[in-house]
């Protein structure tokens, strides 16, 4: 049985941001209701890439979900969506901050009627403070929370990634956050409100840069492939293409050295010590690369990869899903026609069945649910 099995979801939720929240509830078990605007369904129906008419933005992050259309300024709409919520586990929702509020929709209402439920919420700054009804995506987010000031070359300009990581990070955490007011409900018997901002995630995720700011007093810089901590870890060039090598450790650079028959490095007092190699990187940086120049990414990755240095090419995303580990780890998944990302929170007593339901057409479980909750 999936854990989440006998779990109700209210999902309204748009966009990325929740919806990765709720779908991975789904792929564990939880039974989602997503409702949706009456006739044009949630914004991202309408973003690329397409396949016919079908939107995959859409259909990759609310597989396995059920649909249902409702006015929410409507009465009737109204009384029937807290009949499903009185009944519900979990309420998912990454409106703006005072939105669920002014439909009499907000945790504090909602807890009359069912004093159980864990209700999550998912914004760009957070459901109080100075910035908390500002408007927000995964871009700006990236751009104001400092990330992109550390993100890309010295001498080029700041650099967004290129997934939506803001959005998917404050859709883990808001995943992992209802996981533990699950756990904590059993313990107390209460429900509890959430709030996720993506703002804080990203903050939370700036590594050492928080540090380097507030203790050391330093302004963290971008320094494109390369770690600030590490050395030698970063990306170097071969005869066609470029390596990654990690050579996070003392014995691995060693080892890494080994391999490229630079003794002499191995031996230099200014590389002994990690601090020291941070320090003298761009030349370690340089004499690396003159060696790698001269044979392929494929032979050098072979040659780390017995010598047991931590190493791989960068690969394009094709190449990424063509390794073995994708089909070892279940990690492509069909949502028949489509092929989709898999689930990543593997456990032992949860065996992957490798198939997902497709994502709902708009209200295509409307009169269903709609009966089935008495209206």
């Amino acid at each position: 049985m999936k854990p989440f099995k006998n779990l109700l979801v209210a999902d309204f939720t748009h966009v990325l941001s929740g919806p990765f929240t709720t779908m991975l509830l789904s792929d564990l078990g939880a039974r989602v209701i997503k409702f949706e605007r009456p006739v044009v369904g949630e914004d991202s129906r309408q973003f690329g890439p397409y396949v016919g008419n079908t939107s995959m933005y859409f259909e990759n992050v609310n597989r396995g979900k059920e649909s249902v259309a409702v006015n929410l300024k409507a009465d009737d709409d109204l009384a029937f969506v807290k009949k499903i919520i009185e009944k519900a586990d979990i309420v998912v929702e990454n409106f703006r901050p005072g939105t669920m509020a002014k439909l009499g929709l907000d945790y504090d209402s909602l807890k009359k009627i069912n004093p159980k439920i864990i209700f999550a919420s998912i914004s760009g700054f957070g459901q109080t403070g100075s910035m908390s009804k500002l408007p927000a995506y995964d871009e700006l987010i990236q751009a104001m929370s400092g990330f992109m000031s550390v993100t890309g070359e010295p001498d080029g300009p700041p650099i967004k990634a290129g997934p939506s990581i803001s959005d998917m990070l404050a859709g883990v955490y808001a995943f992992s956050s209802i996981s533990t007011a699950l756990y904590q409900r059993e313990m107390t018997g209460q429900g509890c409100q959430i709030d996720i901002s993506m703002f804080d995630c990203m903050i939370s995720f700036l590594e050492t840069d928080v540090v380097s700011d507030k203790v050391l007093h330093q302004d963290p810089k971008r320094i494109g492939n390369k770690h600030p901590s590490i050395s030698p870890f970063a990306s170097f060039t071969c005869k066609d293409n470029q390596i990654v090598i990690c050579a996070a450790t003392d014995k691995l650079f060693q080892l890494a050295c080994d391999v490229l028959g630079l003794e002499d490095l191995k031996t230099n007092p200014k590389f002994i010590l990690n601090k020291d190699r941070v320090v003298n990187r761009d030349v370690i940086f340089e004499e690396f690369n003159k060696v790698l120049v001269n044979d392929t990414v494929a032979n050098w990755y072979d040659k780390f990869v017995k010598a047991g240095v931590p190493a791989g090419p960068i690969n394009d995303v094709d190449q990424a899903l063509s390794l073995p580990v994708i089909k070892d780890r279940d990690m492509l998944v069909t949502a028949d026609p489509y092929i989709l990302p898999g689930c990543p929170i593997k456990l032992s007593t949860l065996k992957e069945s490798g198939k997902r339901r497709l994502a709902p057409k708009l209200n295509a479980d409307g009169n269903k649910i709609r009966k089935e909750f008495g209206v």
